[in-house]
């Protein structure tokens, strides 16, 4: 349960701080930019997880899964390029649809390990962890899409379904500015 905690805390950290700065100095501060930050530094808790406590997170994938230990480390890796995504402004829209697909593929390890029992977090709690983990991986969800994936306004909109239809051609990931 303190995992989630670290994970919420890290999160939401940085966008209630320019909130609360926006509000109290009546300047208008970036809160996308701060939100993005606060999943970066969420993928980077994780990402670090994989490497400290890379045994349980092997456990967490059935044993029919191919080098899972490579695996681990792999996906570990892949978070901290995420996190490096939401904190460059130019990769973050780039990096929340990464981080939206990984939160998805990835989820399935996570009902494995709670109906497995895996000493993991609150795997070990068995099947009742996933009426905390969903809830809390759809806020995520959908944390990373309004605040890195959802253009800004209309014209954004409007912009990055221009640049949508022109993808192959101009297959840059950062269609908008953050």
């Amino acid at each position: 349960m303190t995992n989630l905690i670290v994970m919420l805390v890290l999160m939401l950290a940085p966008y209630l701080v320019v909130r609360i700065a926006s509000t109290v100095t009546r300047r208008d501060f970036d809160v996308r930019a701060a939100a993005a930050i606060g999943v970066g530094f969420l993928f980077i808790f994780t990402g670090i997880g994989h490497f400290i406590q890379t045994e349980p997170m092997v456990q967490m994938l059935p044993p029919w899964v191919p080098a899972r230990t490579f695996l681990v480390y792999g996906t570990g890796g892949l978070e901290f390029a995420i996190a490096i995504g939401f904190l460059v402004p130019k990769f973050r829209r780039c990096s929340g649809w990464v981080a939206a697909a990984a939160l998805v593929l990835f989820f399935p390890a996570n009902i494995y390990a709670a109906i497995q029992h895996i000493p993991m977090g609150g795997h070990a709690w068995g099947p009742v962890y996933l009426f905390v983990r969903v809830p809390l991986q759809a806020f995520i969800l959908l944390w990373v899409y309004w605040f890195a994936i959802r253009p800004r306004d209309a014209s954004s909109y409007a912009k990055s379904l221009h640049v949508a239809q022109q993808w192959p051609a101009n297959s840059r990931c950062a269609q908008t500015k953050s």
